[in-house]
């Protein structure tokens, strides 16, 4: 049986550790909400170059497409760097493995990036090779060169790997502690999507004008609709990282308050035996005292 005093020690180690989870818990929710104001700020910036596109795209009377499902396949797979994230890296992971498997591009012809070390390790030993691994930021103010990094790859994989089709892969947040994963085939661009944005009516009487060459200006819309949505599935993916940590966080502390709970009773359990004997002490050496009393009298 345990003495008090190594009861005392195990109780305060447990409250140590359940105000570090605690701490852990509510940085989890703020970053949560910090990415979540990021994906809302997008959808007005996303507005804009959907409306610039149908504004370029009404001036073209031929179908516009923007790479081909043809050849070799580009992925991006976004996972976390650090850890308490539940199942989030083998569940997205598992999702991209399975997507790209559908596309019928074998694995030798495939080139994928990893956002995150644990995505990659795992990829890795699911057999993909990964070609490049970058690290996910710790903040929002990281996203942007991040993606702009990535933009770069994609340049490069369309011109020099000649790789025309590419899928991103990544935890899209839900609300609270939920997540799901999330896919998104970034080209070639879906010629549905074109289509039906040149079709759509023009909210204003006055249509915009613009001067640049056509296939400048909307290679620089597309460079942006691209950007959009890197940087969302990004925002995402960090949302998701913190959800899956807070859930994490609560479960932590409901085991810990549940062991403080055992402990504490084991605590009061000992220590009203310690009091029951040292009172059974003092009445057996009051009994003792008086019997002695007793005889000399």
């Amino acid at each position: 049986m345990q003495t008090t005093e190594a009861l005392k020690r195990r109780i305060q180690s447990a409250q140590d550790l359940l105000g570090v989870v605690k701490t852990m818990k509510a940085l989890a929710a703020t970053n949560i909400r910090q990415y979540q104001r990021a994906v809302e700020s997008l959808a007005e910036y996303h507005r804009t170059v959907e409306m610039g596109l149908q504004i370029v795209l009404r001036q073209s009377r031929e179908a516009t497409t923007v790479g081909s499902r043809a050849g070799r396949l580009g992925a991006v797979v976004f996972g976390t760097d650090q850890g308490l994230c539940g199942q989030l890296n083998s569940l997205i992971v598992g999702h991209a493995l399975d997507q790209m498997g559908r596309t019928g591009v074998g694995r030798e012809d495939r080139i994928v990036i990893a956002v995150g070390m644990r995505a990659a390790e795992l990829l890795e030993d699911s057999g993909q090779k990964v070609f490049e691994v970058l690290t996910m930021p710790g903040s929002t103010a990281g996203i942007t060169p991040l993606v702009q990094d990535i933009t770069m790859l994609l340049e490069d994989w369309r011109f020099k790997k000649k790789i025309h089709q590419v899928h991103i892969f990544y935890s899209e947040y839900v609300s609270g502690a939920t997540y799901r994963p999330k896919s998104l085939v970034l080209l070639p661009v879906e010629e549905a999507w074109l289509r039906t944005l040149r079709q759509r009516k023009w909210e204003s009487s006055t249509l915009p004008l613009f001067t640049m060459k056509w296939d400048a200006i909307f290679s620089s819309l597309i460079g942006e609709y691209l950007f959009v949505c890197i940087y969302r599935a990004f925002a995402n993916a960090l949302a998701s990282e913190n959800a899956s940590r807070l859930a994490s966080m609560q479960s932590a502390e409901k085991n810990i308050e549940e062991r403080l709970e055992d402990l504490f009773t084991q605590f009061h359990r000992q220590r009203q035996m310690i009091i029951t004997e040292e009172l059974l002490d003092i009445v057996s050496g009051f009994e003792a005292l008086g019997g002695a009393r007793d005889v000399g009298a």
